[in-house]
């Protein structure tokens, strides 16, 4: 793994984005989940693929060590703010790898920022509600900070030792989720940039909705993984790591966004 390049903080739209940089290459943005912060996320990406690309870890608004609101989240709002960093930084067009919630930031950048994306990796994203698995949001609303995922509670205050920003990160992101609105068929019908979509048999968003967007979405390619949300990447919250299902993931992801269309 390439070492850290370069990071800091970029003022975007009224607040403070924290970000890093590795490798050296074409532009790759990597966008973390709900939750969660840039590295922590993609940790093993960034071990993989870090001689490969120059890759842009964000910490999105609420997470790790950027700037709180005191506004409702959105994925229009994370997309303006991603964009704003990139020009800061002086990077006009990059390919976006987004995990969960952050491949759905990606698709909404895709939608409002077509002629800055080069490549999209869309890996366990949803965009409508039928999506996700049954019962998903019976649970996030009988749900509370004190559900939230230790390994993920962990990580978030050794970035950010402020319990009271803990809880705005968890309130923030749940009422997303509670208020989750689909994306238009005309969305991902107008989606000009190649997409990769990769999805585990054992997610929390169904591989049903996948193949539906597979049908829907322009040009694109499908990975359907033995995995479940985001094992294919990164460890899991036990500390398991599966390096053989992680090597094969980032080997096609690599392929798909060097390879020449």
């Amino acid at each position: 793994m390439d070492a850290l390049k370069q990071s800091g903080y970029q003022s975007v739209n009224g607040i403070n984005l924290y970000y890093e940089i590795y490798g050296e290459g074409n532009p790759l943005v990597l966008i973390h989940g709900g939750g969660s912060s840039g590295f922590f996320d993609f940790e093993e990406v960034v071990k993989r693929m870090s001689n490969h690309f120059q890759l842009i870890l964000i910490d999105l608004q609420n997470h790790g060590k950027s700037d709180h609101r005191d506004i409702p989240e959105t994925f229009e709002q994370d997309a303006k703010d991603v964009i704003a960093v990139l020009e800061n930084l002086g990077i006009q067009k990059a390919s976006f790898f987004g995990f969960s919630n952050g491949a759905t930031t990606s698709l909404k950048i895709a939608e409002l920022f077509p002629l800055k994306v080069e490549k999209l990796v869309f890996a366990s994203g949803n965009t409508k509600r039928s999506g996700l698995i049954d019962g998903f949001f019976e649970g996030m609303l009988a749900s509370s900070v004190d559900n939230m995922p230790e390994y993920l509670k962990i990580n978030f205050l050794k970035l950010n030792p402020d319990p009271l920003k803990f809880y705005n990160m968890y309130e923030k992101d749940s009422q997303r989720m509670v208020h989750f609105r689909d994306f238009g068929d005309e969305v991902l019908e107008n989606i000009k940039s190649p997409v990769f979509l990769i999805v585990g048999d054992k997610d929390v968003v169904k591989t049903e909705h996948f193949i539906e967007l597979s049908k829907k979405i322009p040009n694109n390619q499908l990975m359907i993984l033995p995995a479940n949300h985001g094992n294919y990447m990164m460890k899991e919250g036990n500390g398991n790591l599966d390096s053989r299902l992680i090597d094969f993931t980032i080997s096609e992801i690599t392929h798909f966004l060097l390879k020449i269309d």
